[in-house]
């Protein structure tokens, strides 16, 4: 497939999903489904177009983006086949943490000072 995120790849999201995530629901062909719209959402929930600006952002605010989009697109990838993790538990902590992460990460970029220091930068 052609990996088709701007702000994370299938590596990434492969690797928040973690290794008992279902080999199918992780692969190329099923993130590419929903990884620009999860970028999407990241852009209207900060209510700033990143996309656009990419090429010219600092690599921290890149490294955020990425992290940002690739938990929440893990959360999908869990979220459709549960089956094999050791326990449901095991999964909706994964979840949970994933979540945790993206709400984090989507305050901070909502920030009027992390939006400076990306034009600053």
């Amino acid at each position: 497939m052609v990996d088709v995120g701007i702000y994370c790849k299938n590596a990434n999201i492969q690797a928040y999903a973690g290794i008992n995530a279902n080999a199918t629901a992780k692969a190329t062909a099923a993130t590419d489904v929903y990884v620009l719209d999860v970028e999407a959402v990241i852009n209207v929930a900060t209510r700033k177009n990143w996309s656009d600006s990419y090429s010219t952002l600092n690599v921290d605010v890149k490294y955020m983006l990425m992290q940002t989009a690739a938990v929440r697109c893990a959360q999908i990838v869990i979220m459709n086949n549960m089956a094999g993790f050791t326990s449901r538990v095991e999964a909706e902590t994964m979840l949970d943490v994933l979540q945790n992460m993206y709400v984090t990460n989507i305050e901070l970029l909502k920030m009027q000072a992390q939006q400076d220091f990306t034009v600053g930068a």
